[in-house]
């Protein structure tokens, strides 16, 4: 009965440990910084791993008075794409610490 105990006391060193991993992991990657792209490059966004833009910059050749909604769309475009960026780089480098391991989300 007392084994069982101690499988789960160190089962939960072992969350403890993966938990603080985790965090530390995290933090670091809050300080990436991701580039993405629409329009073949007429946007560029560079994005944080905290999904924070630091910077938007737009090819003169995308700038058509006429065509202000696609500029947009573009920004939109490269915007969307960098926080998909993120994210997956996020998913990945979480799993690397987890090795691979399904977990419901929330349990770390």
């Amino acid at each position: 009965m007392f084994g069982n105990m101690g499988n789960m006391a160190g089962m939960m060193k072992k969350v403890q440990k993966l938990q603080a991993e985790m965090a530390k992991l995290q933090e670091e990657l809050k300080q990436r910084t991701l580039e993405a792209t629409a329009g073949g490059g007429a946007v560029t966004v560079v994005i944080t791993g905290e999904k924070q833009i630091k910077s938007i910059k737009i090819a003169p050749s995308a700038v058509d008075p006429d065509d202000i909604e696609m500029l947009e769309d573009l920004v939109v475009a490269a915007v969307n794409e960098a926080i998909k960026k993120v994210d997956d780089m996020m998913a990945q480098e979480m799993s690397k610490l987890t090795g691979g391991l399904n977990l419901p989300p929330g349990l770390l």
